[in-house]
């Protein structure tokens, strides 16, 4: 890693383009002077932005042409075969040529997990890269993966999964993270026979801090530093804990609204609701890793906004700092 931290950007997919990008880029390089952005895209529509931007990041980032983009409705294998002039292939290729530390793209998720499966692989010992974002919790820090990358999973996978969660949960502070499967009780016999055999593995792994099944209801407790699942139910527990992050906040929006005396109320509250707004605002949260790829991947949310893209600009510098592939892979070597 040289230096300055190197981060690609795929300026041109997600729903909202290159504007959110470059938006969210001013913000971030004033607070991360560190860091050399690559934007990856149409030249001239970049360019355009660019020179509407602020000195600082004019003077960190550079353009890379790619004359293509992958949709959100392209399926991943046709992108994979179809579109290797896309501005998310051409940014995963700067990544594997280490051209780059990091890559981060809004873009379609099955594509680019294919991409980058293809270009930049996963370690020998990882079947599949999974999807892992930290949640907010009530303390702590909790990471739960797998969030949509892997629908179904053996009970292999999971224990990888686990195994790399308690990983990123270590180098980001967590002393002997607390590793749960969730499932639909606490009780040993609950849930299918894949997790029960995923549990027999994690109790066998001395690598793995593993102290049982959890709950989705005990996700933002924070009790459990990682949280294991397949990707089909990791999906809908996030969207779900998004979806009523905006809900609480319009509910509570709306009710302060709703007379004179409310408005009051709202007034003098006005400090601790603005505390609260920004504690489940869903966009301080933006930004999954793809574990198990051997260079560092974020994805974004496609709808993200300036505020969203920041955050997952923030975790790739975080996790280039980190080393987090090199001590996954060192952990992988570990004795079991």
């Amino acid at each position: 890693m040289s230096a300055r931290i190197r981060i690609a950007v795929d300026a041109m997919s997600g729903d909202l383009g290159p504007r959110v990008a470059i938006s969210a880029a001013e913000n971030f390089v004033a607070i991360h002077p560190d860091v050399d952005l690559m934007f990856v895209g149409d030249r001239s529509k970049l360019q355009s932005l660019l020179e509407k931007s602020s000195s600082l990041l004019r003077k960190s980032a550079r353009v890379l042409h790619a004359a293509d983009v992958v949709s959100m409705d392209d399926a991943p294998l046709s992108a994979l075969r179809q579109k290797k002039s896309s501005s998310m292939w051409v940014a995963l290729e700067c990544l594997r040529a280490d051209e780059v530390d990091a890559c981060v793209s809004a873009g379609n998720t099955g594509a680019l997990l294919a991409m980058a499966r293809y270009l930049i692989k996963t370690f020998p010992e990882i079947d599949r890269p999974a999807i892992c974002k930290s949640m907010p919790v009530t303390n702590g820090v909790t990471y739960l993966l797998d969030l949509g990358a892997n629908i179904n999973c053996s009970p292999l996978h999971l224990q990888q999964f686990a195994l790399m969660g308690a990983v990123l949960a270590e180098v980001s502070g967590v002393v002997a993270p607390r590793v749960a499967l969730l499932n639909i009780g606490s009780e040993a016999q609950k849930g299918t026979e894949v997790l029960r055999q995923a549990q027999e593995l994690l109790r066998n792994d001395s690598r793995i801090n593993y102290v049982g099944f959890v709950e989705s209801s005990e996700i933002f407790t924070g009790n459990d530093h990682v949280i294991v699942c397949d990707g089909f139910h990791g999906n809908i527990a996030l969207k779900a804990s998004e979806g009523l992050a905006r809900f609480v906040a319009k509910k509570i929006s709306t009710t302060l609204r709703r007379n004179f005396f409310n408005k009051i109320l709202s007034l003098i509250a006005a400090p601790m609701l603005t505390q609260l707004s920004n504690e489940l605002n869903p966009s301080l949260y933006n930004g999954a890793s793809f574990l198990g790829l051997r260079k560092t991947l974020i994805k974004s949310h496609g709808s993200a906004d300036a505020r969203a893209f920041m955050q997952a600009l923030v975790v790739a510098r975080e996790q280039v700092l980190l080393r987090v592939p090199e001590k996954i892979a060192r952990q992988l070597g570990a004795d079991n």
